[in-house]
């Protein structure tokens, strides 16, 4: 009954973000036209950052203004849509007006790569706690709602795995979901069974239909790993799950001894030979191939088990081909995984309980999503920096910090909504 009631009080995010320059935030307060026209532009323009019932035929009213900050001398106007009331926050003010958004950016940007927080107290001012407290408020927020602004970016395929790592000197399990080159999953569970594992992913589940209340992805690729995929057919029955090809490989390459190496090396070219397949025929025959030089030529070795075990998997290789959208290795997955493994080695392992280290994670997984990409990749996409921002092929703001703070608009649960 207490988690009952503890579910029922909590706090709902009633904060709308918008993209205001100081100038036109002031003329906004001051001028109650101006706010007006302010509201509906905004509304008009991107519905998803007001809620719902903004599109009802009563609209919203103005309700007065949040009492000022000490710190910035600034107010925020509230404004009554329905029966709830709701606040406007310009983006370049951070949360409970903490400070202004260009102070912290850089710092920010930086705790993608691991900088610790005191570190970041000695260059940019405040204290550690300051930092870390600024940090950990963005796992507060919708992974999937916040990343992805645009009800047709939910991603069709999805990659999915586990990533290790220990807490208060315990093993533990990161669930990791990745779509659209983001990071849209990230929960801490003690243990890697089904169970365990269906609650990890179903925070992705909930957030994702949050948006979408019929949201179901066609597949999703995993390892091997029995417990994983049958954690995701019971979040979504209708998934089809493909194997990663690139484990089956690491497999046969990890038993690979030195007195074998022309064996493997020819074993390599054939099986790489059989993911490059364009039609079921073709592949067919090339594990048929592949099986019987197996046979003909290996000795009685482990590596010659695993090239058997990686043909008798024919089936799940050829339903490859029925899904040419669908991510055929964990590529993708891995280089984001690299990421969260550099921060859990820089956050010394989370001297912590499962669910701060989830918290951690989460913050970090949005840091990430929004965070500039290296040049290289920026000189591809010029105006679209971030990850988030290529998969939702706009910005709210030129400055990364200031358009995750406005996706950041009701939490980032959002629904889109008619335009008055």
């Amino acid at each position: 009954m207490a988690l009952q009631d503890k579910e029922k009080k909590k706090k709902v995010n009633r904060t709308i973000v918008l993209p205001f320059t100081p100038s036109d935030y002031h003329r906004f307060m001051d001028d109650l036209s101006f706010a007006h026209q302010s509201v509906r532009h905004y509304f008009q323009t991107h519905p998803e950052l007001f809620p719902p019932e903004m599109a009802l035929a009563q609209g919203y009213v103005f309700n007065g203004n949040t009492r000022e900050s000490k710190k910035l001398k600034l107010k925020m106007r509230k404004i009554k849509i329905n029966t709830h009331q709701y606040q406007i926050r310009p983006s370049f003010v951070l949360p409970y007006m903490r400070g202004l958004t260009d102070e912290v950016e850089k710092g920010l940007f930086l705790l993608r790569f691991g900088v610790p927080f005191w570190a970041l107290a000695f260059v940019f001012g405040r204290d550690h706690m300051y930092w870390y407290r600024l940090f950990l408020s963005f796992s507060s927020h919708s992974l999937v709602g916040t990343t992805l602004r645009q009800k047709n970016t939910l991603p069709a395929h999805v990659l999915a795995d586990e990533h290790h790592i220990r807490v208060q000197g315990h093993k533990a399990y990161v669930a990791t979901t990745i779509g659209q080159n983001c990071i849209l999953g990230s929960d801490v569970v003690e243990k890697a069974d089904t169970q365990s594992l269906s609650a990890g992913y179903k925070t992705f589940k909930e957030e994702a239909q949050a948006i979408d209340a019929d949201y179901q992805p066609q597949t999703v690729n995993t390892d091997g790993w029995i417990a994983t995929q049958a954690a995701w057919r019971a979040l979504f029955p209708k998934i089809f799950i493909i194997e990663c090809f690139l484990h089956a490989f690491l497999k046969v390459r990890d038993r690979a001894t030195k007195t074998l190496q022309d064996f493997y090396h020819q074993a390599a070219d054939k099986v790489w030979h059989i993911y490059r397949a364009v039609t079921k025929r073709s592949m067919g025959q090339r594990i048929r191939r592949l099986r019987d030089w197996t046979q003909a030529h290996l000795p009685d070795v482990p590596m010659k088990d695993n090239l058997l075990k990686l043909c008798e998997k024919r089936k799940r290789w050829l339903a490859h081909i029925d899904f040419p959208d669908a991510f055929r290795t964990s590529t993708t997955l891995d280089r984001l995984m690299k990421f969260m493994e550099r921060h859990a080695i820089s956050s010394q392992m989370f001297h912590s309980d499962h669910k701060k280290t989830t918290q951690n994670l989460r913050a970090y997984a949005l840091l990430y999503n929004f965070t500039p990409s290296c040049p290289s990749v920026v000189d591809k996409h010029p105006t679209l920096t971030s990850p988030a921002a290529r998969a939702n092929r706009f910005v709210y703001h030129h400055n990364w910090l200031h358009n995750l703070f406005i996706a950041t608009s009701l939490g980032g649960y959002w629904r889109h909504s008619n335009p008055l």
